[in-house]
């Protein structure tokens, strides 16, 4: 195995670069790959009608601050006077209403990466300037409502932690090209165009076992599958830990998967799936191939969106 060196690496901004690919104005990136042709076959991969979310449940204190209003009767709530004058008369309807607020990028939340999330050299995807976005109004573009009408494809499900007969792989170490080929093999599937790749590292089960949520070594995409993911022209990643692994082994670029595939490809990505579910049931299922749907909230102007990802075998 030949491991790239960190000119080579730089050199994927280049080398891998999809800025105008889709013409000057597209924000969508990879997403492009999901054709209606792609979205059809992806419906074929439903075989048993079994349906998994492959997201971390948001913890409420810790990952979510909750403002939490209950109201047992509804006429006697500030501001009853302005509600239709059948709420008066209705002296048992009660209610609760919440306001959230949730910081989802970082290592806990399962959350969807849009390209305007990273910048390289003050550019973000397909050249455009970081000055797009704005501290009070948010990305004019290549954010997460460019992908508001859902990500519908097909998913596979690449056990690299089953792979090396580990529970899980341990932080630092990372994932290159031949695991997933290895990976694809040992699970007759095939990564194709137009494709959501799930990396499972295992690191959700030791989360689970051990109620981790890490730090800042984790397991995960070395740098090198950048130039396997562009060549099958796969639309999404997503992995049980932040993508990257960490330390990348560069010490000029830190988070190479992030910044390459988010500013130069403009590949979505989902960070921190749970996929011990999803895992469980590819294998008891013996298929790794299913349909993915990823539905972000629209959210004006934001770099992603917490979601819940759903596989359906």
């Amino acid at each position: 195995m030949t491991v790239p060196t960190q000119d080579d690496v730089l050199g994927y901004f280049a080398t891998l670069s999809n800025w105008g690919r889709w013409g000057d104005d597209d924000e969508r990136g990879t997403l492009n790959h999901i054709t209606d042709q792609v979205r059809v076959a992806a419906a074929r991969a439903v075989r048993h009608g079994r349906s998994v979310s492959c997201a971390w449940e948001v913890a409420v204190p810790g990952d979510m601050e909750r403002s939490t209003t209950t109201c047992p009767c509804a006429a006697d709530m500030p501001g009853a006077e302005n509600l239709p004058a059948a709420f008066h008369a209705d002296r048992r309807w009660g209610f609760s209403t919440e306001k959230l607020a949730i910081t989802f990028h970082g290592n806990t939340i399962t959350h969807l990466d849009s390209p305007c999330h990273i910048f390289w050299d003050g550019k973000t995807y397909n050249g455009r300037s970081h000055s797009s976005v704005d501290t009070a109004t948010g990305s004019s573009w290549a954010s997460v409502t460019a992908a508001s009408n859902g990500i519908s494809t097909r998913g596979v499900l690449l056990d690299i932690a089953r792979v090396r007969e580990v529970p899980w792989m341990e932080p630092g170490q990372g994932v290159f090209p031949a695991d997933l080929e290895e990976a694809e093999r040992r699970q007759n599937v095939r990564v194709r165009a137009g494709d959501a790749v799930l990396l499972r590292t295992g690191y959700g089960r030791a989360r689970h076992e051990n109620g981790d949520a890490g730090g800042f070594t984790q397991a995960g995409w070395h740098a090198s599958c950048l130039p396997w993911l562009h060549d099958r022209q796969v639309a999404l990643i997503a992995a049980d830990t932040p993508q990257d692994v960490q330390p990348s082994g560069y010490a000029n670029i830190l988070m190479p998967v992030h910044t390459i595939g988010l500013a130069a490809m403009g590949l979505w990505l989902l960070d921190n799936c749970d996929l011990e579910a999803c895992a469980s049931a590819a294998a008891e299922l013996s298929q790794w191939d299913f349909h993915l749907t990823v539905a972000p909230i629209r959210l004006s102007g934001t770099s992603g969106s917490p979601v819940n990802p759903i596989a359906t075998f």
